[in-house]
């Protein structure tokens, strides 16, 4: 599995970590082990830029998903196919906001929401209840595993 991890931000970030994290998500997930990801961490103006370009909304936010080749997870014992899965961007500023309304550490926020951005990558989506119900406990279930294994 290819996993390329860029700090572009003045934040530490622990980028072996992020790289096992996603290693790990796509794993689970049965994703080929020929594919590619790519994660970025962007500063507040950089992710301002995207979110009003891809989102039409205004300031910065937390993650961004760009997806590639539109990869889903492998079901019933088997793994998808291989390709580009595409590109996670975080914004540490923003982590770190909302790690402290949460409670935790911003590199904890940053870890939860690259579990997000990827998971937005293989499909799914929380615009309706049911779809928010199914993703944010996958999410917690892949975080959660993830940190009890380290």
């Amino acid at each position: 599995m290819s996993i390329e991890v860029n700090n572009e931000t003045e934040t530490e970030v622990d980028e072996a970590e992020f790289a096992a994290l996603a290693r790990y998500v796509l794993d689970a997930m049965r994703v080929h082990p020929q594919s590619e990801l790519s994660i970025l961490f962007v500063d507040t103006d950089v992710m301002t830029e995207l979110h009003v370009r891809w989102m039409d909304e205004p300031g910065p936010t937390d993650v961004l998903s760009f997806p590639m080749d539109e990869l889903r997870p492998g079901r019933d014992g088997e793994v998808s196919g291989p390709g580009q899965l595409g590109d996670v961007v975080l914004c540490p500023e923003v982590a770190a906001q909302q790690a402290v309304t949460a409670g935790h550490s911003t590199a904890e926020e940053m870890l939860l929401l690259t579990t997000h951005g990827i998971l937005h990558l293989l499909g799914y989506d929380h615009a309706e209840p049911e779809e928010e119900k199914e993703m944010f406990a996958l999410q917690r279930k892949l975080l959660l595993t993830f940190l009890a294994g380290r």
